[in-house]
């Protein structure tokens, strides 16, 4: 009796490294969820001075069940905004890292220097969303991150 309790938890050991691999492994593979931008009535409002000049700075907000990251960036004076997806893998969800001066798509490598994102070229290339400067903020209508669900 005693061999037949000991050879069944035996067989249990290994079965704990493989589940955590395998939770290992799908949580890298996810996109990241990044601070909640402010809200201002209709839109997210992202304040200016937060924002460095050719660095991207990412949000995600909470549409229901969707998570819907973005990222807003200034170039050559322009603040610009981009959905955290591209029309080419956007179904992946990964989305995009910062690194050295490009934003990297976490799915295919590909990389865009952030003085061509208002370019917009290509179909791996950020999403464009259009916002709005007022003053010192920048302002996202919610209606458009809302329209790009389905991208996340």
């Amino acid at each position: 009796m005693m061999d037949k309790h000991f050879s069944s938890g035996l067989q249990l050991i290994p079965v704990f490294p493989l589940i955590a691999a395998i939770l290992l492994l799908s949580s890298c593979s996810r996109r990241p969820v990044y601070l909640p931008p402010a809200q201002s009535g209709t839109n997210v409002s992202i304040d200016i001075a937060t924002l460095q000049p050719d660095i991207p700075k990412f949000f995600t907000y909470r549409h229901g069940s969707k998570l819907i990251s973005f990222f807003v960036i200034i170039v050559n004076g322009e603040v610009l905004s981009f959905l955290d997806a591209c029309a080419s893998c956007y179904p992946h969800k990964k989305g995009y890292q910062y690194d050295k001066g490009s934003v990297i798509c976490r799915n295919c490598n590909m990389q865009f220097p952030v003085s061509q994102l208002a370019k917009g070229l290509g179909g791996c290339f950020p999403i464009k969303i259009e916002g709005r400067r007022e003053k010192e903020k920048y302002l996202l209508p919610i209606s458009i991150l809302e329209k790009a669900a389905d991208k996340f």
